[in-house]
């Protein structure tokens, strides 16, 4: 768990900034976190100002609580244990607060706590939730975050003394992915259990992350009551047209129009606030202008209103101040237990018969069906309602995000995962807020459902300052683009893609291999779709003998019978529906696409009612997609037959493209998961040793040491050639300790790339030639404009296979792994694959398979192979590195020898470069 800022559009960098600075003092600690119920809370440190509301929390506490937290009797908390409590010194003594703000007073609803134990690196802990808050998840959410500081602060394991008829605090324990230890003395259980972050400490926060975000959407798409604030009787305004799409779609709950002006709109009595009205609101939907926005919220706070909807713009999207009253309205919501959608959005919207909730200002109705879609564009989502619509696809809910205030795509993507009227996830994304959190969330979902996206700002990214061979090879779409390939999510180029993929993925099912059989009615079409077919990695195989028989007896002559089969323009809706049986039931056909031009000889809706019979009789297993050349659309009776809806195009290349985006998609489905690293304590603890000390009192970013970089690499098991770094007067001696032959290399400011200015001597083979080339690189650093400040003595490794792994630190993604071609033309082939942490072993072992060089590690004519699951190991450790050293932003490891295969991988040449996590990111 991380603690999170309330908006995901937060800079990352100041993210991170943020979680150190908290974590190195957490009397600064501060997370709104969603419970499993859908609800969230703030968790804070305790403040020596909090006495009273602690005190109002224990007289909160039932007596059987006050029994089972304090093993005995306890009738209140003297001034004594106030004090003790709330002034403490967060190294010993650490205390967490779970709030909630209650008609805008905060109240203490969860209390836990540490005390370490004298002179040991373990801390009792201990907690405390207000009865009928009990069940939610309170004790498990503050056990991770005190979890986190106690890590921080060198605390190595928990315990704690257990009534045994304490069960509730006894599961917090069981479940939290800890090693738990018990035992049992005389109605007590003793607890412990060490707090290293393992895979299944990940897998319980992630999937309690998970269910928390999903229960929340599942909340704000289905209320029972809407309040709409902003409502006018003039449906061209957006409290007006919003207020008339949920009485016109049939909202099954009750509707409550808000207009201080106003005593009824559309036959609905209309209230001058929210806290007007005698009952529970469960979604607010404010349609203000921005500047009204903040007296909205507080006034639905006060009500105590399930969720809100923000649509008003001028908020972090035009201005600094906007920025800020947009943190404030999202910090007052998430205080309250609710969620925001927005601001500057166009609605939410669940087709769902005992929902029918359309509170969006679309003036498209909905049509009901099993497509989820997320917009951060209001306009955009307008056009996708519209879009899915003529194409017939249903949709199961919208949400259209805005800013990301608050609600995310990642919180809908573990709603629409467990969601069974959801069968596709649709996302049209403008930029990410947490691309580490969607790289956690979205592989799990598009192994149960498909995710296709549309990612816009492809092209504006631009290359930044090239001060490593990893910078230079990298830009945003990269990053984008990896992101997506590990996580499974179908990227499209267009929203006419995107919806061609999701036509298909709607309607039918994956194809279970790559080989498609092609009907038609003329031959050009059927190249055209032949060569489509082939360009994204599609087959079209001969068919059976058998088949071909069958076909030679039932079409003419004059037909053409290798895949593709061309019926000939006279094709009859018999011979088609025929054609399509044959082909379709053929042994060597995974999928198959039937392409119709209508010529004058067929009427197109004899020919839709044939391909609907012949499609009924494929395998069910098998997709079929249509093709129907013309400017008319495909009738609708195509979709009437035994199979439902045949995904139907307007040209050849687009049924290719949504095939083989199903294609990919099924093998993702089928890959193993693979497994990522995860570093010791000894190893994160000598890291951070590393880093912190090398960025204390740093206002600017700066390149390590060799020998800094070398005990990085040796904490996560690298090995790295045998190297000094010395001045010029111990060059003599340094080398012949390292072992000749030596390569000698200047380390000088203000030089990316050595070998442009000769920074870089080989085969030296005695001390007096180790000599001579110091001097030499003293003097060829004076001729490019700088100085010589050390020589680096590195053993010389002639043999291996030259490759590249590195990181480059994005602003947004956070850490970028790069593996390549390696040597000095590392940029000029730009052979290079990426992926964000963690990369597991299967993710780099597909990082390998996409370079062109590949062939090389299996030994390309005749040349010596390489040792490939080394360069695996090396690229897995190094993702570990930078998840535990986010002030890591430029690695290159460059060259890298690829030895024999069981002999390893040796790193020649490293570099590597860290700033404060406060500083501004680079580029």
């Amino acid at each position: 768990m991380t603690p999170n800022p309330s908006s995901e559009s937060v800079p990352r960098d100041e993210a991170e900034a943020r979680e150190r600075a908290m974590l190195a003092d957490p009397s600064l600690y501060r997370s709104e976190e969603i419970l499993r119920d859908g609800r969230s809370i703030l968790v804070r440190a305790i403040h020596p100002d909090d006495k009273e509301r602690l005190r109002e929390h224990f007289q909160g506490l039932s007596t059987e609580s006050v029994y089972l937290r304090f093993m005995g009797m306890k009738r209140e908390l003297n001034d004594a244990d106030l004090k003790r409590l709330t002034e403490v010194d967060f190294h010993d003594h650490v205390g967490l607060v779970a709030t909630l703000s209650d008609g805008g007073r905060e109240r203490f609803i969860g209390v836990g706590r540490y005390v370490r134990k004298p002179g040991t690196k373990r801390a009792e802990v201990a907690f405390a939730v207000l009865d009928e808050h009990q069940g939610r998840g309170i004790g498990s959410v503050l056990l991770e975050h005190l979890r986190r500081i106690a890590r921080a602060g060198q605390i190595e394991g928990f315990e704690a003394e257990v009534l045994s008829n304490n069960q509730r605090m006894l599961e917090v324990f069981a479940q939290s992915g800890f090693k738990v230890a018990r035992a049992f003395d005389s109605g007590t259980v003793h607890v412990h259990f060490p707090i290293d972050e393992t895979p299944e400490f990940r897998a319980v926060s992630l999937v309690r992350e998970r269910v928390a975000a999903a229960r929340s959407i599942a909340r704000l798409l289905s209320p029972r009551s809407v309040a709409v604030i902003g409502a006018s009787r003039a449906d061209d305004k957006i409290g007006g047209a919003i207020l008339a799409n949920l009485v016109r779609d049939g909202f099954t709950g009750a509707i409550f129009p808000i207009n201080p002006s106003a005593t009824e709109i559309h036959r609905l009595r209309a209230y001058p606030t929210v806290s007007a009205i005698d009952q529970k609101i469960d979604l607010a939907v404010i349609c203000v202008a921005a500047a009204a926005v903040e007296a909205a919220v507080e006034d639905c706070i006060h009500a105590q209103v399930g969720n809100l909807v923000v649509v008003a713009s001028g908020f972090a999207e035009v201005s600094e101040d906007g920025l800020q009253l947009e943190r404030r309205v999202c910090s007052a919501v998430r205080a309250a237990g609710m969620r925001l959608v927005g601001p500057n959005c166009m609605g939410i919207m669940n087709t769902a018969p005992p929902v029918s909730l359309n509170a969006t200002f679309a003036s498209v109705p909905p049509v009901q069906g099993n497509v989820a879609m997320f917009s951060q564009s209001g306009a955009l989502g307008i056009s996708m309602l519209d879009h899915a619509r003529a194409r017939n696809l249903g949709v199961s809910s919208f949400i259209s995000a805005g800013n990301r205030a608050d609600v995310s795509s990642n919180d809908c993507l573990a709603y629409w995962a467990q969601d069974p009227a959801t069968a596709v996830i649709v996302l049209y994304l403008e930029s990410f807020g947490n691309p580490m959190k969607f790289a956690r969330i979205a592989p799990a979902v598009a192994r149960l459902k498909p995710i296709v996206a549309v990612k816009a700002g492809r092209t504006t990214a631009g290359k930044r300052a090239a001060s490593s061979h990893s910078a230079a090879l990298a830009n945003l779409d990269v990053a984008v683009e990896a992101l997506f390939e590990q996580a499974g999510v179908i990227r499209t180029n267009t929203l006419q893609e995107l919806f061609d993929v999701v036509a298909m993925l709607a309607s039918s099912p994956l194809p279970p291999g790559p080989r498609v059989g092609v009907i038609t009615n003329a031959g050009g079409p059927g190249i055209l779709l032949a060569d489509a077919c082939e360009a994204h990695g599609l087959a079209l195989p001969k068919l059976a003998d058998v088949t071909l028989a069958a076909l030679q007896a039932c079409l003419p002559a004059s037909s053409g019978f290798t895949n593709p089969i061309d019926m000939t323009a006279g094709a009859l809706p018999a011979e088609y529906a025929r054609t399509i049986e044959l082909v379709g039931t053929d042994p060597n056909i995974d999928s198959l696409v039937v392409v119709y031009i209508p010529p004058m000889l067929t009427r197109p809706e004899e020919i839709a009612d044939a391909i609907a019979r012949g499609a009924a009789t494929v395998p069910a297993a098998k997709p079929v997609l249509s093709v129907f050349l013309s400017s008319e659309k495909a009738p609708a009776r195509i979709h009437r037959g035994a199979r439902g809806t045949i995904p139907t195009y307007e040209f050849p290349e687009n049924a290719a493209l949504a095939l083989a985006a199903a294609w990919r998609y099924a093998r993702f489905k089928d890959r193993p998961q693979g497994t990522a690293l995860t570093l010791g304590a000894s190893s994160v603890a000598s890291i951070r040793e590393v880093i912190d000390r090398a960025i204390e009192g740093a206002t600017s970013p700066r390149w390590l040491s060799h020998d800094e970089i070398m005990t990085l690499l040796t904490a996560v098991g690298v090995q790295a050639a045998v190297a000094e770094e010395v001045v010029l007067s111990e060059v003599s001696m340094a080398s012949a300790r390292v072992g000749f032959p030596v390569v000698a290399k200047a380390i000088a400011p203000g030089i990316v790339h050595m070998t442009e200015v000769g920074g870089v001597i080989m085969n030296i083979n005695s001390a007096v030639e180790a000599e001579h080339a110091a001097r030499m690189l003293q003097e060829r650093m004076s001729a490019a404009g700088t100085r010589l400040e050390r020589v680096l003595l590195q053993r010389q490794i002639d043999a291996g296979i030259e490759m590249l792994v590195g990181m480059t630190g994005d602003p947004t993604f956070g850490p970028l792994l790069v593996c390549g071609m390696g040597g000095v033309n590392a940029e000029l082939q730009q052979d290079v694959a990426f992926r964000l942490p963690p990369v597991t072993d299967y993710d780099a072992a597909q990082m390998l398979t996409e370079l062109r060089i590949s062939r090389l590690f299996d030994g390309y004519r005749g040349a010596p192979p390489g040792d490939r699951n080394a360069l695996i190991e090396i690229i897995v450790r190094i993702s570990a590195l930078a998840e535990s050293a986010p002030e890591l932003t430029e690695l290159d490891l460059n060259p890298i020898k690829l030895l024999a295969p069981g002999k390893g991988a040796i790193v020649i040449g490293a570099r590597m470069r860290v700033r404060p996590l406060a500083l501004p990111p680079l580029g």
